[in-house]
């Protein structure tokens, strides 16, 4: 993999609390304004520039766009954000509990993208697309990393570990409870080595960031059309990880109804597609492992479980839980033959099934289910495949705002 250093715009360390935020797609429309309302000066308003206009506001407009850019260029003006004119590359270490997760902040090479070497698992919906194709036009700027994940490597572990001897440039206590550090790599021997390092890995997976990326990507071709090359654009921002240290959270469902079914109408439908069904007192703990789900239905918990023998062929994508829950149960027993489109069902990471629960209501489902591993997320990158919608919940999430790479 090709991974360059970056010259960016960064908040100052007293600032960068206040600053940085969560990534734009992990807020409803309420919860993007509540924050903002109450962090005017975070990057969330400038990532969801829409919440400076009335509710109803087309999110797409010119002038939310336009708005970005006008917020973008205040938190300059006002010292909030500087610039770091020499190539470096950044550590970014988060750490929740016991769980610890160290990357590097750099460019990925838009080719590494094209030729299949930085490898992807999801679709991308041509208005999210769009729309960070404007943001990143009309800000002149790569706002929000792309998350890579990559097989681990010694040599890089021991690089990072070294850089990590000094002190960090930031180190702060993000609003979702997660303890941020960042370093900066500035000397050329250790920007060298790093980026020759890289080149040892063979490929990579995007994790999060789809439409960041595609959108990207798609900003570079449009700009090799017009005749431009060795441009800024050759490459997007990113962070890339090593596999092991990744946290995958499940992905769970919650869906407004039952299709018209009645409870025994309901198990014996999921009896005939191959579940067991047993009843669960109280409130159940997370499924312990693949094939098995928690539904939550008329009121009360059951435990179901599928095995092997339900799944044909050796495709990894029919072998995830996802799947076997979409193809066997969602789709002919509930009626939602596309979850991206329907309205009758909802999708939540990191939620207690008491949430879950109230969620679903009397007259709704939930289902929880085990989480997807970052080996099943390689299996069917590495097969050319895509996983269902809403498969993995990466956590912690990066923040947005650390960085911002400017590209003209």
């Amino acid at each position: 993999m090709r991974i360059e250093p970056i010259t960016c715009l960064r908040p100052t360390p007293e600032r960068v609390a206040e600053f940085a935020a969560l990534p734009y797609d992990v807020f409803t429309d309420e919860e993007a304004r509540a924050f903002v309302a109450e962090h005017p000066t975070s990057f969330l308003a400038i990532d969801r520039p829409e919440t400076s206009f009335e509710v109803g506001h087309d999110p797409y407009g010119e002038e939310v766009y336009a708005k970005a850019q006008e917020l973008l260029r205040d938190r300059q003006l006002d010292g909030t954000l500087v610039r770091d004119e020499k190539p470096c590359y950044y550590i970014y270490e988060q750490r929740v509990g016991d769980h610890v997760q160290t990357g590097l902040m750099g460019a990925v090479s838009v080719d590494d993208y094209l030729d299949g070497t930085l490898r992807q698992h999801e679709l991308t919906l041509p208005a999210k697309e769009l729309d960070r194709v404007s943001h990143i036009t009309r800000t002149r700027a790569q706002t929000g990393p792309v998350f890579v994940a990559y097989p681990d490597s010694m040599a890089i572990d021991f690089l990072l570990d070294a850089a990590r001897q000094a002190s960090p440039l930031y180190d702060f206590v993000s609003a979702d409870g997660v303890r941020q550090r960042v370093w900066r790599i500035a000397r050329e021997v250790a920007v060298e080595a790093i980026g020759v390092a890289f080149t040892t890995i063979e490929r990579g997976y995007i994790a999060d960031g789809h439409h960041r990326a595609a959108a990207a990507v798609r900003i570079c071709e449009d700009r090799r059309e017009a005749g431009r090359r060795n441009d800024p654009a050759e490459a997007f921002l990113a962070v890339l990880f090593p596999a092991s240290q990744l946290r995958i959270l499940s992905y769970d469902r919650v869906v407004a109804d039952t299709n018209g079914l009645e409870e025994e109408e309901l198990m014996s439908a999921l009896r005939s597609a191959g579940f067991s069904c047993e009843p669960y007192t109280g409130v159940p703990s997370r499924p312990e492992g693949r094939g098995e789900y928690a539904m939550y239905a008329f009121g009360h918990w059951h435990t179901l479980r599928t095995n092997g023998a339900n799944v044909s062929g050796d495709d990894p994508v029919s072998a995830m839980d996802v799947s076997i829950l979409q193809d066997r149960v969602l789709g002919p027993i509930l009626g939602i033959d596309d979850p991206r489109t329907s309205s009758r069902i909802s999708f939540f990471g990191g939620e207690s099934p008491e949430d879950l629960a109230r969620r679903a209501g009397n007259g709704g489902l939930a289902f929880l289910l085990y989480p997807t591993s970052v080996d099943e997320l390689m299996a069917v990158s590495d097969a050319g495949e895509l996983m269902p919608p809403k498969s993995t919940w990466f956590d912690p999430k990066l923040l947005s705002g650390l960085a911002l790479r400017r590209i003209w």
